[in-house]
């Protein structure tokens, strides 16, 4: 009997990693790898979508697709933030060991996570031509982009599931079962985008569908597994409903995570306007940056989901020091990898646009951009880390305001004044290195002279 219960207990910690005992580098690393990996997955079949849809579409089809994220990140940034929030107190509740509210808190994201995304649903598919009009989107690229968007839209009732699926997931340090699903999605995706493209000849709504599909087959697996019967995380349908002291919870520490990421996507989107004004080939050629970028971030990505985790698992804990050794580790590995990967990526940037697209304009573009942002990634980290390292801590209100008043306020007005002044693309490119520097000052004065560590306290 003794030895059934401990096979019993075994079985049901095997897919959560405490993070409050044990080395915080290995721990971090073991959690951050699959995050990597999960990423590079992700940004793999993000890419094979603007690959298969320059080759077998066009120019016009690769633009309308390569331009959809700054949009997509702003419908859906918001919810993804507020999804890391409820992360943020299922780790501090799991770090506390207290299984009741660990429960409440997963049953109440889940709530949320459902009524989010009916609700960016019927927005998207309401609003999307409008949305596009504001992005001042080419007319020659403006039907095939609303096609794609509405179809995208139409399933974001699981792109919200799934980032809640996963933000559980990691929020007890398993980074590993999203690192599986990602996987399986990925496969799928490419294999249903050659498929509906490439085969049955569909138009650029077909690689939106395409990822609708893959996407509601990986919150499938996840509800698969959170649904496991015996263990702390175990979801029942029945359960599923709003605790209103955890809802409270969520929206504190996840309220102010979603407007930092809504405030981002708003200044990315202006950034698009500008960019869109300059026609179809900036446009290429901006979004095929944007989409080589996203390996670049992917090491940023990693270390500060493992950063959040560990800092509110120990926190939860009451384990001060160990917390900031973790915040140290994270911040320094995100700014070497990323600044390793910036330095590869100047060198070899016209051989990266150019895989995407051969138009001599496109890579003119994209090279341009590369080589103005590429050698300050290491800020863009730092940044980054030190906000994952607030929200670790539930001051979510720090990074907010400094992206509010710096990543938007002040890009916009810069990218405003330089574009009445010079007209020329590069000053628009300029606009992110110079944000990142200021953040990156006001961030290291932040984490050296506050107390961040008794956030939870306040």
């Amino acid at each position: 009997m003794i030895h059934l219960i401990r096979h019993v207990e075994e079985r049901n910690t095997e897919a959560t990693l405490d993070m409050t005992t044990g080395s915080p580098y290995s721990l971090m690393l073991q959690f951050a790898m699959p995050v990597f990996l999960s990423q590079v997955f992700q940004q793999l079949y993000n890419t094979a979508d603007a690959l298969i849809v320059g080759r077998y579409l066009g120019t016009n089809a690769l633009a309308a697709v390569t331009s959809s994220g700054n949009l997509i990140f702003l419908m859906t940034s918001f919810f993804i933030g507020l999804a890391a929030g409820g992360g943020v107190v299922i780790s501090r509740y799991f770090g506390a060991k207290d299984e009741a509210r660990v429960s409440r808190s997963i049953h109440t994201l889940m709530a949320a996570g459902i009524v989010c995304g009916l609700l960016l649903t019927v927005i998207g598919v309401i609003f999307t031509p409008t949305f596009l009009l504001w992005m001042r989107t080419d007319p020659e690229v403006m039907p095939e982009a609303v096609s794609y968007f509405r179809y995208y839209f139409l399933g974001a009732l699981p792109l919200v599931l799934y980032n809640v699926c996963c933000g559980i997931m990691n929020a007890l340090g398993d980074s590993k079962r999203s690192l599986y699903y990602l996987i399986f999605s990925s496969i799928t995706n490419v294999f249903l985008d050659l498929l509906f493209i490439g085969a049955f000849h569909g138009g650029v709504w077909a690689a939106a569908v395409a990822t609708v599909i893959s996407q509601a087959a990986s919150v499938v697996l996840c509800m698969i597994h959170l649904m496991k019967k015996g263990t702390i995380y175990t979801v029942e349908l029945k359960k599923i409903r709003f605790h209103k002291e955890i809802l409270l919870e969520i929206i504190r520490y996840g309220f102010p995570s979603g407007i930092q990421n809504s405030v981002i996507a708003i200044a990315n989107v202006i950034v698009q306007v500008q960019i869109n004004s300059f026609g179809p080939l900036a446009m290429a050629g901006y979004g095929i940056h944007c989409k080589i970028e996203g390996f670049a971030f992917l090491p940023i990505t990693s270390f500060n989901m493992a950063a959040t985790t560990f800092i509110s698992q120990n926190l939860g804990a009451g384990k001060y020091d160990r917390a900031k050794k973790g915040a140290r580790f994270s911040i320094l590995a995100a700014m070497l990898t990323a600044e390793v990967i910036g330095a590869l990526y100047y060198i070899f940037a016209p051989l990266f646009v150019g895989f995407f697209d051969s138009a001599a304009g496109v890579i003119q573009y994209g090279v341009t951009q590369a080589r103005i942002v590429s050698l300050f990634y290491f800020l863009l980290a730092f940044s980054h880390s030190v906000a994952a390292v607030c929200r670790g801590a539930g001051k979510a209100f720090v990074p907010m305001i400094v992206m509010l008043s710096v990543w938007c306020v002040l890009r916009i007005s810069y990218i405003i004044i330089v574009m009445r002044l010079f007209r020329e693309i590069r000053y628009v490119f300029w606009a992110y290195p110079l944000t990142w520097s200021i953040s990156s000052v006001i961030y290291l004065l932040y984490y050296l002279f506050s107390d961040w560590v008794h956030g939870f306290d306040a």
